[in-house]
C-alpha cells in the first residue's frame, strides 16, 4: 500500500512510516502537521487519523458534512475511501499524529465471514470520534511494531488491520443493529484443527505466513480464527509463532554453524539490529552475549 499521504498533507512532515515493513493491508504513517489549510481530494483508502499528543483545532468537510473539532491526545478523524474532503482547516500545530490506511473497502471480508451483511449495501461514515478505547489500543500496539519489530511482527499487524476494519463496521458504519455478529455460532479450535495449524507453524517457523493462512488451514474465517486461537493457547497467533521463533533462535545461537546475521533473517527479521533489539528485550541479553554465556565462553 502507498496511501495518499503526501498528496493531501502538504503543509506537513512525515516522521516515520511502515512501508518498507511488508505489512499486508494497512500502511502506518506518523505525521507533524503544521497549521494551514489542506487541498481537496477524494482518497482511494481509508483513513484513521489518532492524535497521539498536544492538542488542536481541526475543522473539515466531506460528502457534504462539516465537522468542528478541539481535537486532544486520542481524537479520531475516520474518513472513508471515495468520500471527497472538500475543506481541511488545521487551526493549530499538531506535533504527533499517527494515520492508518486501510484498503478502500476495508470492512468487505470482514462483513462476508463475520456479518449477516450485504457488503455493498453498507457504507463508513464520515466521522470525528472523542475516544475509542479499542482504536488506540490497536495504535499502540501498531506504534510498538514500528519502533520494536518482533518475530512475529506481521502476524500482530495483519490481525490488528483486520480487528480494525471489524471495529469500523460495528462502530462506524451505516450497518443496522439488527445486523449482528455471527460469534454465537462459532465452533471452538477443536483438538484436530489446533493441531493440523500448531504442526504447520512448527513446519514454516522459517518461512512468511499470514494470519491467513492459518485461518485457511484451520477451516477458519480470520476473525474467527484469531478469537479461537486465542482461547485456546492463552495467547494470540503473533505472540504464538514470536515465542516459537525466538526459541528457535536461542537454539540455533548455541549451533557453532551458525551466525547471529543468519539467524536474525531466519527468524523473521529485517535486520540483525532489529533482532538485538528485541533479543535483548525478551532475554536480558544480546545474541552475542547470550550465546557467549550459554557456551561458557
Amino acid at each position: 500500500m502507498l496511501g495518499h499521504s503526501v498528496d493531501k498533507y502538504i503543509t506537513g512532515t512525515m516522521l516515520e512510516t511502515s512501508n518498507a515493513s511488508g505489512w499486508r493491508n494497512i500502511l502506518a504513517e506518523r505525521w507533524r502537521h503544521e497549521a494551514g489549510e489542506l487541498p481537496s481530494l477524494v482518497p482511494h483508502d481509508t483513513e484513521i487519523a489518532i492524535l497521539l499528543r498536544g492538542r488542536s483545532i481541526v475543522d473539515r468537510r466531506g460528502g457534504g458534512m462539516r465537522q468542528h473539532t478541539v481535537a486532544r491526545r486520542g481524537t479520531i478523524w475516520l474518513c472513508p475511501a471515495g468520500i471527497e474532503e472538500e475543506f481541511i482547516s488545521v487551526t493549530e500545530r499538531m506535533d504527533d499524529c499517527l494515520h492508518l490506511f486501510l484498503p478502500g473497502q476495508p470492512f468487505s471480508s470482514t462483513i462476508l465471514q463475520e456479518f449477516d451483511l450485504d457488503s455493498a449495501a453498507i457504507e463508513l461514515r464520515y466521522e470525528s470520534i472523542d475516544q475509542d478505547p479499542f482504536i488506540e489500543f490497536a495504535a499502540g500496539q501498531i506504534l510498538q511494531e514500528m519502533s520494536t519489530e518482533s518475530a512475529a511482527g506481521r502476524l500482530l499487524i495483519e490481525t490488528l488491520a483486520v480487528s480494525l476494519s471489524a471495529r469500523l463496521v460495528r462502530s462506524y458504519s451505516t450497518a443496522s443493529s439488527r445486523q449482528t455478529s455471527k460469534r454465537n455460532g462459532e465452533n471452538a479450535l477443536d483438538t484436530r484443527r489446533m493441531k493440523r495449524v500448531t504442526d504447520y507453524i512448527e513446519f514454516h517457523l522459517d518461512d512468511e505466513f499470514s494470519v491467513a493462512d492459518l485461518a485457511a488451514v484451520a477451516c477458519m474465517s480470520v476473525a474467527h480464527f484469531a478469537r479461537a486461537f486465542k482461547q485456546a493457547t492463552g495467547k494470540g497467533p503473533h505472540a504464538y509463532v514470536n515465542d516459537k521463533r525466538m526459541a528457535l533462535a536461542k537454539q540455533r545461537l548455541l549451533d557453532a554453524n551458525w551466525n547471529v546475521a543468519d539467524v536474525a533473517i531466519a527468524a523473521g527479521f529485517s535486520s540483525h539490529a532489529n533482532f538485538t533489539r528485541a533479543f535483548k528485550n525478551s532475554t536480558g541479553m544480546t545474541p552475542h552475549a547470550f550465546r557467549s554465556e550459554m557456551r561458557g565462553e
